[in-house]
């Protein structure tokens, strides 16, 4: 098994690119957003999943250990296969991936290429109660394995909930009460999460009037 690879960027496609470890020359498929990190010539080290088939033998690169992690959580979820798990983390951040599973946001995850409504619907029904968590070296030894990604460019927690920090009951009502009043599901779920963070201790009425006054003051950024 392949877990990480560290050369030479010696060619970026659309969709992949190989890097050249002591001559040989890796195939490695990876999302848009860490072939976007590399640069031809440069030295790299991608975190990589490998997966063994009958007939093929493929690699799979990460950035980061956040991204490699959500491609194991999202792979496990039926129809969601490699290349559309890597075409969901080319559109999505691992924490906008949090934040749109916690809002049950299925629009987010049918920006993807492959990703059509009755997916979207499973992937965020199944990944609701989902707990990713990544493994920490003693001392940053993985964050600094990472090309391009400093010990503090990752979370200090080795444990990230697809759960919200604040009261997931309040935080629900309000944003079902703010979807009925017309509002988006993503950014109810953003007004209701930053009012009750806020006012952790009020009550569902009077959260609900709070993130109005908030919608009705400014643009709330989704």
């Amino acid at each position: 098994m392949i877990a990480k690879l560290h050369g030479i960027i010696d060619t970026i496609g659309e969709d992949s690119c190989i890097i050249d470890v002591n001559g040989v020359g890796y195939l490695v498929s990876a999302s848009a957003k860490t072939l976007a990190k590399l640069n031809v010539g440069a030295e790299a080290s991608l975190l990589t999943v490998m997966t063994v088939r009958e007939d093929d033998i493929s690699l799979f690169g990460f950035a980061d250990a956040w991204e490699k992690e959500w491609f194991n959580t999202l792979t496990k979820v039926q129809g969601v296969g490699a290349k559309v798990c890597l075409s969901i983390l080319s559109v999505l951040t691992p924490t906008q991936l949090a934040q749109a599973i916690n809002a049950q946001d299925k629009a987010s995850f049918c920006r993807a290429s492959g990703v059509g409504p009755k997916l979207a619907a499973r992937i965020v029904t199944e990944l609701k109660d989902k707990i990713v968590t990544v493994p920490v070296a003693v001392g940053g030894g993985l964050n600094a394995a990472i090309a391009g990604t400093s010990a503090t460019d990752l979370p200090n927690e080795s444990t990230v909930s697809t759960q919200p920090a604040v009261d997931y009951t309040k935080s629900e009502d309000v944003t079902s009460a703010l979807v009925n009043l017309g509002y988006q599901r993503l950014e109810a779920y953003h007004a209701a999460s930053r009012v009750l963070a806020k006012n952790p201790d009020a009550d569902v009425a009077t959260l609900i009037r709070l993130a109005l006054k908030e919608f009705a003051g400014k643009e709330f950024e989704v």
